[in-house]
């Protein structure tokens, strides 16, 4: 169980903020589980600090196979997903999300945490600095993903997104995008891309202790852990992240295309400098 309701209180709190990301961002709540339950565990020193990196980043994809999953069927429902960019795509990220993941948990926490903050930083680079992400051509229609991108695409994007817990969204939208889609569309689709990742990455987190054939706070957590990944932490996060979604996906594809795009990397350096300030 969580130690205190402040700690109960701050996760939902950080649930509502990945459910809005989910929908706006098709983020599945990575970029902000990830340094939330990193900072609740070291600053409460519960059980297991020792791996606070490790199981935030478990607990994470957790979250996100239930928050991506929920906002892909809304998405579906309301007709703004294209298959062409779904599959085969999303086999290959699941297979890469299986290495990825399994890395990671061979990975330590402070080697874990400069990736994160590396592959955030290069990522908000290459939005800013190449053309494509902030603005797409307004005619023309949108680019067919090509089998090299797919297969090989896919699989560096589910090894890289699964392997920091950040689901698919932060490779999957820039590259939809410079293929000419809205953002609108380009974040909706991220979505069911991620589940793949944070599927696979959950049973590779949830069984680490006996793939990596470890004795360490993985394998003896106890009660409130499954393997790696932290059940109280992600249920309170759940909490506050579904009904979140199933409010703001009412206003989904109303933001203006090119408010939506800098808004997206905005979000992505807050969470950069958050980890830099959290002792990255």
């Amino acid at each position: 169980m969580l130690p205190s309701l402040t700690s109960f209180l701050t996760l939902v709190l950080f649930g509502c903020l990945t459910g809005v990301t989910t929908v706006l961002f098709g983020f599945g709540g990575g970029f902000i589980t990830v340094p939330v339950v990193y900072g609740v565990l070291t600053v409460t020193a519960r059980p297991g600090t020792q791996d606070a990196m490790h199981v935030a980043v478990a607990t994470s994809a957790a979250v996100m196979v239930v928050n991506a999953s929920v906002a892909a069927l809304a998405q579906w429902r309301q007709e703004r997903l294209r298959a062409e960019y779904l599959w085969p795509l999303a086999a290959f990220i699941a297979v890469g999300a299986a290495a990825g993941s399994l890395a990671a948990t061979l990975i330590g926490g402070t080697a874990l945490r400069l990736l994160f903050a590396g592959y955030l930083l290069v990522t908000i680079a290459d939005s800013l600095l190449r053309k494509g992400f902030l603005s797409v051509a307004p005619r023309g229609r949108p680019k067919p993903l090509d089998r090299g991108t797919t297969t090989f695409g896919g699989i560096g994007i589910g090894l890289v997104a699964a392997g920091l817990g950040v689901g698919g969204s932060v490779m999957t939208v820039p590259l939809l995008r410079r293929r000419g889609l809205p953002m609108a569309e380009a974040t909706a689709m991220a979505n069911p891309l991620s589940v793949p990742v944070a599927l696979t990455g959950t049973l590779v987190y949830a069984l680490a202790p006996v793939l990596t054939s470890t004795s360490g706070p993985a394998a003896s957590a106890g009660a409130g852990r499954l393997g790696y990944v932290d059940l109280a932490a992600g249920t309170a996060l759940l909490a506050g992240s579904l009904p979140t979604i199933a409010v703001v996906r009412r206003v989904a594809g109303r933001v203006p295309d090119r408010v939506h795009s800098a808004a997206y990397v905005a979000l992505l350096l807050v969470v950069l400098i958050v980890m830099v300030a959290m002792g990255v």
